[in-house]
Parts: structure tokens; sequence; C-alpha cells
């Protein structure tokens, strides 16, 4: 029960305040231990292609486990002080693995960007949510990379928090958030992270294996209870769902791009290298500014769909 009320509050505070800048991130401490095991880890382990596998593995043992313990440790030692101490931290932890609000006020900037500013400053402004490279994309690439990374997100930054912090509390979320940090920070297929980052990148695969899933069902829900084409997101998802280099990324993606009736991913700059994806969705129309609006709403809907689904489940599992 507890646990449940946590979620549930963290969630609402997500909503309501998203990240404030004054607020201390557990991700960004994750992001500073990451750069340092890194280094260290790079003159223990032999400059080679092993030797650079075995330190990725180290560090996506160490880090996931380390937030794990240290978080658990932290909320136990508050609940020895006070219930409400501890109870008030896991709160806390709870709201920040979440990215709901944070996520729809990004992305509807570069939306407004898109239709009051100028298209360089919608690129600037899509470049803080997406990772590819974002200084020549047109106004449709700028459209078509904010409404990927609504879907994707939707599933590493909503629905997958959700399910763990539903099934372990702040501690397992929080491993969780470790394990995405890491991929996204070390998971790379370039020269530099191609061994080292290996190790990660599975692990972050493993780890969204379910959520991704569940994730492509409740954008579907979220079309057909926000007027989209649920149908279609469903018949896209069935084509087109594994049409990425990860085995998670495209059940998202396609599920919105059905629902849009738009195409998204296609070839991408990344570091200045261009990446041949394949296409998701049909091309049925442009894109317009206003998709990104339209996920938007998909997004709040699923994640309102998802913590009710998960969270019901937890308390009857609870109950019984």
């Amino acid at each position: 029960m507890r646990i449940c009320l946590a979620v549930l509050l963290g969630f609402l505070l997500d909503l309501l305040l998203a990240d404030p800048l004054w607020m201390p991130h557990p991700v960004v401490y994750m992001g500073k231990a990451i750069t340092g095991l890194e280094k260290r880890l790079r003159k223990i382990f032999p400059v080679s292609s092993r030797g650079e596998f075995w330190a990725g593995v180290v560090l996506a043992v160490i880090l996931p486990m380390a937030s794990f313990g240290l978080s658990l440790s932290a909320i136990c030692l508050l609940d020895l002080l006070h219930p409400a101490l501890g109870f008030a931290l896991e709160v806390m932890w709870c709201w920040q693995c979440l990215a709901v609000k944070g996520l729809a006020v990004e992305s509807k900037a570069v939306c407004r960007k898109l239709t009051t500013g100028t298209l360089e400053e919608a690129r600037v402004q899509v470049a803080r949510i997406v990772g590819r490279d974002t200084a020549e994309l047109t106004e449709k690439g700028v459209i078509k990379a904010a409404v990927e990374t609504v879907a994707e997100n939707f599933s590493d930054g909503v629905a997958a928090p959700l399910f763990y912090l539903l099934l372990g509390g702040a501690p397992l979320g929080l491993c969780y958030k470790a394990v995405n940090t890491m991929d996204s920070m070390v998971g790379y297929k370039n020269d530099k992270y191609l061994y080292f980052g290996r190790a990660a990148a599975k692990l972050d695969d493993a780890a969204n294996y379910l959520p991704a899933r569940f994730s492509a069902f409740l954008l579907m829900a979220g079309a057909l209870l926000t007027g989209q084409d649920a149908k279609a997101a469903y018949k896209t998802w069935r084509r087109d769902k594994r049409k990425h280099a990860s085995p998670n990324s495209a059940q998202t993606e396609s599920a919105m791009a059905g629902a849009l009736g738009i195409q998204l991913a296609g070839p991408a700059s990344y570091f200045g290298k261009v990446v041949d994806k394949p296409t998701i969705g049909a091309p049925l129309r442009e894109p317009e500014p206003s998709d990104i609006l339209r996920a938007n709403r998909m997004l709040y809907t699923a994640s309102l769909l998802c913590l009710v689904l998960l969270g019901g489940l937890r308390f009857l599992l609870f109950r019984g």
C-alpha cells in the first residue's frame, strides 16, 4: 500500500511540477558516476576490444546495484528516524523517476517555435530532447524528431519507470533509471563505445522488453480515447514493430505513426554520421506541427492508463 501511495503522489507531483531546475536530480549524479567510472575502468582494463567489453560489464553491474543499494539504505535509515521521513524521500524519488510533464512541455515548445518562431529556433529546441544532429533538419524533420521522442520516451520515461516503481518502490525505479542513463551515455555503436557500451545497451534492452510492448498497447488505447486512429496504430505496430536496431524502440514509434497517419524514422545523422534506418508507418500525409500536440494528448492519456492499470494490479496483488 505504501508503494502505491508513494508512486501516486510522485506521479501527481510530476504532472504539477515536472523537474524543477533547483532540485538535485539523481540522474545528474548517475551521469557523473558513469563519467568517473568510465575513466577509471578504461585505465584498469587492457586497451583492446575484450578489455573494453569487460570494463563495460563492470560498469553495467556497479551502477544499477549501487543505485538500488544506496537508495534503499537511505529510505531505511530515514524510516528508523521517522516513517514519514522515509516515505517523503520515496515519494520524491518516485517523482524524479517520471517524466510525463517534462516530455510534454519540451515537445510542446518545439511546436510553438515552429508556429510562432523560426525553423532555427525549433532546431535548437528539439536538440534538447533528441540525440540526433538537428542543425540541418527540415521542418518535417523537426516534427518527426519531436513525435518520435514523445513515443519512445513514453516507454523509457513513463511506462517503464512506473512498472519498476510499482514492482519494487523507489530503489528499483532508480535502478532502472541507472540502466537507462548508462544506455543513453555509452550505449552507442561508434568507435568509442562499440565494445565498452555493449553490456549497458543489452541490459537496457532487457529492462525495457516488457514495458516497451505494454507501452505500445497503451498508446493504442490513448489513440482511441483522444480521437486518433487506434486501428491503424495496431496494424502499423504489427507490421513495423521490428523496424529498428533496438528490439524496443519501434514498438511505440510504430503505434504512434499509425495513430497519426504519418511516417516516422528513416535516415538520421548522429555525431556527423548518417545512419540509414528504415521508415516506420505509411506517409498518408505530411507531418504538421499539430502532430506534436496530438502525440502529447496520447502521452498524457496513456500515462494515466498506465498508472491505473499497474497501480490497480499491484493493489489487488497486495490485498490478495
